[in-house]
């Protein structure tokens, strides 16, 4: 019999209770414990998980090494999923491999490469992949030079941190006043330009943006699995316009995505996203983590989390082809089970607690599902 595996997620997004999810329900029927770490006790993956600790506050990366490497070695960890201080973890692969634990992650010469915006438009386009316009700005003249040579060329502009993950600082720049318009509805992304100046100008620090023009849909986004000999096992596009999701096989957008998962040694799982300038697919952004919206890959008939995990353990799954490709479909938001009782933080020189057991749903948070749209 096989023995049980056992998988550590540290401080990572919500939708990743359906990574969990995915792993449990493996095609083997493998036994996988999951311990779950954070700094929200009411996180979804601390209720999903088998156990659960608060992570400690304000540790540098090298200290955080340290704590993970504590953490591998006391909870058993077969394969570790690292999403917080991903950079410092990877480079002590080593030593995680001594105590018995497999990074589930890629080199820490990729993930040095694709922290930075500007860094990975570099190198990417130096292999013959295109890449959008983009100019790096610090302070208020760069912002407005840069935003006029996009407006000149016909393109709305807009900014994002040089370096971060999952839209957070995406804004798009517009002229129009700020107004009771900009107050009606939802907050959007549009600000005006002469709120942006101004703020940089009387920010204590410069800015470190990057200013590109708005591509357009579809938003495609590749996921792939790579192992550890730079040979990419899968390949599948989820496509993005508006509302409205779907899957695509199609070369203009999964050659481009093997090149950088296969050639910058995007082990296990990536997340490859592309847009449209001016009809052509342009590179987005490469995230080198599980993407969010990976589970959905489930409605083509594929469980990436576990053929990864089997990866990470040795036992090559072989090429991972979709049996089919899913309908398009929308995502909607659900509930989701929060622990009952809350983690308190643990001192270091306070005892170690008991695991926190299952989830008692008491509460509950939204997190976002795949629903096929009715066509």
């Amino acid at each position: 019999m096989l023995s049980c595996v056992r998988v550590w997620l540290n401080r990572t997004y919500a939708e990743n209770v359906f990574f969990m999810d995915q792993l449990r329900r493996n095609p083997g029927d493998r036994a996988v414990e999951i311990h779950a770490t954070h700094g929200d006790p009411d996180s979804p993956v601390l209720a999903a998980a088998d156990t659960a600790e608060f992570e400690p506050e304000g540790l540098s990366p090298a200290a955080y090494v340290e704590y993970a490497l504590d953490q591998c070695a006391r909870r058993g960890i077969d394969v570790f999923v690292p999403r917080l201080h991903q950079e410092a973890i990877v480079a002590h692969r080593a030593e995680f491999e001594a105590a018995g634990t497999v990074l589930l992650a890629p080199t820490a010469e990729a993930v040095a490469v694709f922290r930075d915006k500007v860094t990975a438009y570099q190198v990417v386009q130096s292999i013959g992949i295109p890449v959008p316009p983009w100019w790096r700005v610090a302070n208020e003249d760069e912002l407005v030079a840069a935003v006029e040579q996009l407006e000149a060329g016909g393109h709305k502009a807009c900014f994002k941190p040089a370096a971060g993950a999952g839209g957070v600082g995406f804004r798009q720049i517009t002229r129009a006043p700020f107004s009771l318009a900009h107050l009606s509805g939802f907050p959007g992304p549009y600000v005006p330009l002469d709120l942006v100046v101004r703020a940089v100008r009387e920010a204590e620090e410069p800015v470190d943006w990057l200013v590109m023009p708005r591509l357009e849909e579809p938003e495609v986004s590749v996921d792939c699995l790579t192992g550890p000999d730079n040979l990419i096992r899968m390949a599948v596009g989820r496509t993005k316009n508006g509302r409205r999701r779907g899957f695509t096989l199609h070369e203009r957008w999964l050659e481009p995505a093997r090149r950088l998962a296969e050639g910058f040694g995007l082990h296990y799982l990536s997340n490859i996203q592309f847009r449209m300038y001016r009809d052509e697919p342009v590179l987005l952004d490469v995230n080198t983590r599980p993407a969010g919206g990976l589970h959905q890959l489930s409605l083509c008939g594929l469980n990436a989390p576990w053929a990864a995990l089997q990866l990470a353990l040795g036992e090559d799954p072989g090429e991972v082809v979709p049996p089919f490709l899913g309908t398009d479909y929308t995502v909607v938001s659900g509930p989701r089970p929060v622990r009952s009782l809350s983690l308190p933080r643990q001192r270091d020189d306070e005892p170690e607690q008991a695991p926190v057991g299952p989830a008692v749903p008491v509460a509950a948070v939204e997190v976002g599902s795949a629903q096929a749209l009715p066509l």
